[in-house]
This record gives C-alpha cells, structure tokens and sequence, in this order.
C-alpha cells in the first residue's frame, strides 16, 4: 500500500484516542472550513484496536477520587451516550463498595458527583449496605465489612471492537485515512517535528498526535524526552523519578454464562468494583489468601463469553519488558500465576453463586500491560512543539471524549478538562491526589 509523502495531520495508533481524535479533528477542520478529513493520517503498526484498547474490560466510570478525574469522565460519559447503540454501550451503571477505611474518600466522591449533577446513590452504614445490595442487586451478595456503597447511576461499559470499529467508521466518512501495518520507526526533528520515520518511508507533516497507549514509553524516547524527571513532593523536597513505569493489568474471565451474573430482576447488573480489608480465604481449600487490602471489578458480559473482571495491578520491572516495545502484550505479562486464584476466591467471597466455580475460570488474553506516570494519572500536552501526546498511565478506553477535547487544542482553542494533566503538573510539585484505594489508578 502506498503512503503520501506529506499528510498535515499524522495520528500515532488506531486505538479509542486515535481514532476518537481523528474523527472528532476532522469534523473540526470541516466546521471551521480549514481542511477536511483527508488533510488526516492515522497509522498503526497492527490494526485498529490491536493494543490495549482492543483487550481493555471497556468498563466507563466515574469513580475517581481526584476532582479532575471526575470532570473528564463525566465529559466522556455524555459522548458515549451521543451513540450508544453505535458503540455498544451498556449504560448499566457503576457501583463502589467499600471498608470503613475508604468511607470518607467515597463519601467525597459522591459530594462531586452532585455537584458535577453526575446521578448518583450513597449508602453507608454496614446493615444498610448489605440490605440495600440484596434487596435491589443480588439477593446473594454476602461480602463482609462493607460500610459503603456508591451506585452511580451513569457509566457502565461497552463492547471493545465495536466502539472502535464505529469510531474508524466516523472518521473515514470525514474522509480520514486509516493505514494499518505502518511501523513509526522514528521523528525527524528540529524542535518541532518535521516528519515521521515508517518503515515505508518519511511522511511529511505539520503536526503529529501520539496516542499509543502502554507503548507510549517507545515514543516519548523517541521524541528524546526525559527518562526521570523530577517530581517536587508536599514539604517541597524534589526526588528524581522513572517518567514512565509498567503495571500488568491483572484481568479474567470466568467461564459460565453471562445470565449467570444477572441481578435480582433477570437484568444486567451495573458493574461491580469492591474494595475489601475482610480476610480473603481460598474458595478451593479455606486457605487465607490475604488479610491486607485487596480488591476486584466484575461484570456479566456477552463479548467475553463469561463474567470478566480484573483485581489490582501486578508492577513489572522496565528491563522484563522485552525489547521490542510492540511486544509488550506478550501473554507473560497479562495475569500473574496467583491471579485465578485470588480472583475466583473473592467472587466467592461476593457472591454465594460463585463459591463452587473457580474451575471454570477461562485463561485468555485480557488486561495487558500499562505505561504509567509517576502519579498514575494521564498526562495530556504538546511536547516538541507541535507533537500532542495522549500518555493515559491505563485510564484510556474510558475516555472515548478526550479526542473531542484534544483536536480543540489542536485548533488552538486550550481546554480547561486537560489543564491539570499538563506534564509540567510534577515539576510544580502538582501531582493529581492518592486514594485509600488499593488500586493506584482510582
């Protein structure tokens, strides 16, 4: 397949940022008659949703201890309902259920949700907790220590290659090209970037967006960025820290059938997201499994063929990681060998229906690896002046908005969505705020 010598506006991965960016600038530059979708080139070295995006569990919530956080994904959230159908979003809603020990964050998190006018519901109180968990969700649901729960009545999640199909629809309706199996070898540069390096040839352009997911580490080299930077702490010490560290996403599927998952009515439940400090016991043996902070997310869902969920991150040190940067989702990095075991324990631990299933457990690629900041939060900004890169530290299918936002900034309109995930946020000593969450993302 041939490649244009020039294109003006070259966007790095076929993934939900690429691809929502694409579409969303091209509808941009025809509103404003300064282009059109044909000005736009978006390659990928795979194929449209063949990293992360395409493995992610698709799950859209707002359950984010960090004001920014929520304000972006509520923006995202409206998007995702402009086409639901189209994208195969299940507005199913979201539930946060918590030890006493995370009340008073969750308790902050709903106080934003009504001011954001984000539906929402909270219940505290452990006895109220668990009446309203089986009178209205699952009559079974028997997880102990529970003094909170936070039922957002938005978000849900939706079908990974169906979003991303529909948005690559959108964009080449615009008249944007969408080039698979074209390898970024390199950026020519002079402060700004000139051109992209493909093992094809050099494409000329006037600006460039990298959305490339747990490979966003590969770039940022590329554009001969720092591998430390220095992050400023509260008392105002500043520590020298990796730019860019690994996670693997610890995410599975247990095989039965997704109506097995369903709530009290014979309906899909929201998704579930528990946060426990109970002593987790093996469903298998009665064997303690952890008596510190764990956690799990679940869902019925009919793409995976089962109920798929996840639990925390395992961290991957930088030199396992193999050399060749796009072989990153190697299966050795998408659950860790306890993984099953802990996950089909805390079902178990939820819900009485899964106490006997932990042999149906399904190991299939989902998960994956990601590239985070040091704060674990995105970073959004132009770096090398004209090169806007979309670093989402494993945020990302979520934010099937953040393409709306950035090709606003790339007309020149600045968003205020995206100030607090300026890369300059460390050197100011601006970090976005931890939770009790034994998740570092919420």
């Amino acid at each position: 397949m041939s490649i244009p010598s020039y294109c003006k506006y070259i966007i790095v991965g076929a993934g939900i940022h690429g691809l929502s960016t694409a579409w969303h600038l091209a509808q941009d530059l025809r509103k404003r008659k300064r282009g059109s979708g044909k000005d736009i080139l978006v390659i990928d070295k795979t194929a449209i949703g063949a990293g992360a995006s395409g493995i992610a569990c698709g799950v859209i919530r707002n359950n984010y201890y960090q004001p920014a956080m929520q304000e972006l994904i509520a923006h995202s959230v409206g998007v995702w309902e402009e086409d639901g159908e189209g994208y195969g979003y299940l507005p199913v809603g979201y539930m946060q259920i918590s030890p006493e020990c995370m009340h008073e964050d969750v308790g902050e998190i709903y106080e934003r949700q009504k001011e954001l006018g984000y539906p929402s519901e909270f219940i505290e109180g452990e006895k109220d907790c668990r009446k309203y968990m089986r009178k209205n969700v699952f009559e079974d649901w028997q997880a102990e220590n529970v003094t909170s729960v936070l039922h957002e009545k938005r978000g849900g999640y939706a079908h990974n290659a169906r979003a991303l199909y529909r948005l690559a629809d959108k964009a080449e309706a615009e008249g944007v090209r969408i080039v698979s199996g074209l390898e970024v070898k390199g950026f020519h540069s002079n402060g700004c970037v000139s051109a992209v390096e493909t093992q094809k040839g050099k494409i000329q352009c006037d600006y460039v967006v990298v959305g490339a997911g747990p490979w966003v580490n590969h770039f940022w080299d590329m554009l001969e960025l720092p591998e430390k930077i220095d992050l400023q702490d509260p008392d105002g010490q500043v520590h020298k820290k990796m730019m860019w560290t690994y996670l693997s996403l610890q995410e599975g599927t247990l095989g039965v059938k997704p109506t097995v998952g369903m709530d009290n009515q014979g309906k899909m439940p929201p998704v579930i997201h528990l946060d426990s400090d109970a002593p987790l016991f093996s469903s298998e043996d009665g064997s303690l499994i952890t008596d510190e902070m764990w956690g799990i997310y679940y869902k019925p869902d009919f793409n995976f063929r089962g109920i798929q969920g996840g639990s925390m991150p395992d961290k991957v040190e930088k030199e396992k990681v193999k050399v060749d940067p796009y072989g990153i989702d190697s299966p050795d990095f998408v659950v860790g060998p306890d993984f099953a075991h802990m996950w089909t324990s805390a079902l178990a631990h939820c819900q009485e229906r899964y106490e006997d299933k932990y042999q149906r457990y399904r190991n299939e690629p989902s998960g994956g690896l990601g590239a985070f900041s040091p704060d674990n939060f995105p970073v959004f900004d132009v770096m090398r002046e004209n090169c806007f890169v979309i670093a989402d530290s494993s945020h990302g299918y979520k934010m099937i908005g953040l393409g709306k936002l950035v090709a606003k900034e790339i007309m020149g309109e600045r968003q205020a969505l995206l100030e607090p995930f300026r890369y300059d946020r460390f050197e100011k000593g601006e970090p976005l705020p931890e939770s009790n969450s034994p998740f570092p993302w919420s």
